[in-house]
């Protein structure tokens, strides 16, 4: 198993504490410590488990859109997005809770046209509201000349996003492009000849899952 490197800091640091936590049991000889002790342990693996970053295969091709994150489809909706495709567009918001996988992955091959941090709030990621209020990372991509957005959106817990992507690189698809801490959502905006393959209810897994399908050029 490997884990996120962002997510290293905090597995080490939840295992010092726990070792402080048997060391302290030991010279106290007291079963309290222990019982400390054990609940620490209980809660670096936790943390270890949430910063995996297990390899994914599946289904990859040109006109096939992949997940970009493990979790639950809250919304399929076509919105307004002026910011890259500067026009209608289908929008898909997977929400990732506190026990799915948060590295994120592109869900297309292309080129990265643009790239843009909101700072925001941090309200509850399933909400309609949250994609406009909450912190964001948007990253921009044209994919055989046509454009696809993938928005990262901050939660109630998660303080933190991380995006790897830089304008003018090239990616692939299922590459991961960043994580972010704690409970979040991350929305993709396709062109509206698009065709979703997934509802709202249904998981995904980041890199695997086949979202949609972009029409034949």
């Amino acid at each position: 198993m490997s884990f996120a490197r962002e997510g290293l800091p905090f597995i080490g640091i939840a295992t010092l504490i726990a070792l402080a936590g048997y060391a302290a049991a030991l010279s106290m000889r007291s079963w309290p410590f222990w019982l400390v002790a054990f609940l620490l342990t209980l809660i670096t693996l936790w943390v270890a488990y949430f910063f995996r970053d297990p390899e994914r295969t599946g289904e990859r091709g040109a006109d096939l859109v992949i997940a970009p994150a493990d979790g639950r489809v809250v919304h399929v909706t076509e919105v307004d997005e002026p910011a890259f495709l500067r026009g209608r567009a289908l929008r898909v918001s997977i929400f990732m809770n506190v026990f799915n996988v948060h590295v994120n992955r592109y869900p297309v091959s292309g080129t990265v046209r643009y790239v843009h941090y909101n700072p925001g709030k941090f309200l509850n990621a399933a909400t309609e509201k949250s994609s406009l209020e909450n912190e964001q990372s948007s990253v921009g991509l044209e994919h055989d000349g046509r454009r696809i957005l993938v928005r990262q959106i901050a939660g109630l817990v998660a303080r933190r996003i991380v995006t790897y992507s830089r304008e003018g690189e090239r990616v692939e698809q299922a590459e991961r492009m960043g994580i972010i801490r704690f409970g979040s959502r991350v929305d993709v905006f396709l062109p509206t000849s698009a065709e979703v393959l997934v509802k709202v209810g249904e998981t995904t897994v980041a890199g695997t899952t086949v979202i949609g399908r972009l029409p034949s050029k």
